[in-house]
């Protein structure tokens, strides 16, 4: 459980940023690759040959984890969660360069999954890897301070960044380009249980692609409703509790 050795080493370098955050496929932060263009096309024919799924998980306590799917050659995000009794994971969202529906987590409840996970492994700083790689499946709204979360973004990143590396490197700047949806017309709505879930109205320039768009009561298949707010609810205890293993 945690992260694959493979992953670990691929953190600190800008070939696998790149490849993460769409940066290699006119993503933000493209007009900044350089000479970093070349190399990953030679990646890419090393990629061909082994295998790069790889799954992490991150633990916030009370048996709920938060579980990412890496497919770097295919370019494939997905998001899961699971929690005590849990017979299957559930899927929370995904990212990808055809159909994604990536944005499964408000800013806060992103920020307090990764407290929460430093809390249980020290190791896993806050702001560091859990931020840098979770953040894609998070958006900004109206009611967000949207600026400190850009400079924690930044932070999640700068942290992995090796000494003296003045190449492509992704950014908190790069990261509110896909994720800014403030004036897009999203709205939230929260039931009495209190779980939120999102509609966009009409006359919006950003499509916001996410599965949280149906309320509990409707279609609990379609977004697990219940185990996130179960989920979020351990890692606040936790982050209140400072919860170990």
């Amino acid at each position: 459980m945690g992260i694959p050795v493979s992953l670990r080493e691929s953190l600190h370098d800008p070939l696998f940023w790149a490849r993460y955050t769409f940066a290699a496929e006119d993503g933000p932060g493209a007009d900044r690759l350089g000479a970093l263009e070349e190399l990953l096309d030679e990646d890419d024919d090393d990629d061909d040959e082994r295998d790069t799924a790889l799954n992490v998980v991150f633990d916030v306590g009370g048996g709920h984890l938060i579980l990412l799917d890496v497919d770097t050659r295919l370019g494939s995000y997905e998001l899961g969660i699971t929690g005590p009794g849990s017979v299957e994971p559930a899927g929370l969202g995904w990212d990808d360069l055809a159909h994604w529906h990536p944005y499964a987590l408000r800013w806060s409840e992103l920020d307090l999954i990764c407290r929460a996970v430093a809390v249980r492994n020290p190791l896993l700083s806050h702001p560091g890897v859990p931020l840098a790689l979770l953040c894609r499946f998070a958006a900004v709204f109206e009611d967000d301070d949207v600026d400190a979360a850009v400079t924690t973004v930044d932070s999640a990143y700068g942290a992995l960044r090796p000494q003296g590396w003045d190449g492509y490197w992704p950014s908190g700047a790069d990261w509110l380009e896909r994720a800014d949806f403030r004036g897009e017309k999203v709205v939230w709505h929260r039931d009495e249980a209190g779980n939120l879930w999102a509609e966009q109205d009409d006359h919006h320039d950003a499509d916001f692609y996410s599965t949280r768009v149906t309320p509990p009561a409707e279609a609990e298949e379609h977004f697990p409703h219940t185990q996130l707010r179960k989920l979020l609810a351990a890692a606040a205890t936790t982050v209140a509790t400072g919860s170990r293993p």
